[in-house]
């Protein structure tokens, strides 16, 4: 019988070296190293040189980018004017509404009021009793049309037939 060794946790793994895989490849420094060190010593001073140029600000520079910073708050307080003035006009118009609504409902109730306080059947008492008014017949009553306009002025002669 064939007995099967027991490798414990460590157990013998093979790697596939394929496109997933990268390669362990031993660092070449000798010609490396001596290059990297150049391009770095070059890298230094284009930025110590790029540093350099920076720090020196010439007038127009300056005045440009004075010119941009006064136009950047120009614009940010104008900004800011625009925003409070709709602001100020949208409270006013809410303050508007309010009282339209306000005298609208007063008018309503003004209006009922006033109908609530008319008796039809006073009024028509005291025209026919004491002023001695009565009803128009038939006859007495004409109709015409008007196409000139949608209401009738009281000035305006009314045509005979």
């Amino acid at each position: 019988m064939a007995a099967k060794r027991n490798m414990g946790p460590y157990r013998e793994t093979s790697y596939v070296q394929g496109n997933t895989v990268r390669k362990l490849e031993p660092a070449r420094r000798s010609g490396r190293e001596s290059m990297d060190a150049k391009q770095r010593v070059s890298a230094n001073h284009r930025v110590r040189r790029n540093q350099e140029k920076a720090l020196q600000m010439d007038l127009p520079y300056v005045i440009m980018l004075t010119f941009a910073a006064v136009c950047t708050l120009y614009l940010c307080v104008s900004y800011l004017q625009l925003q409070s003035s709709i602001t100020t006009r949208m409270r006013n118009i809410e303050t508007l509404e309010a009282q339209l609504e306000t005298l609208k409902a007063k008018n309503d109730d003004l209006e009922t009021s006033i109908n609530t306080s008319i008796d039809l059947d006073h009024i028509y008492q005291v025209a026919t009793q004491e002023l001695g008014m009565v009803y128009a017949n038939k006859d007495q009553i004409l109709q015409y049309d008007k196409t000139e306009s949608e209401y009738v002025r009281q000035n305006e002669e009314i045509p005979k037939y």
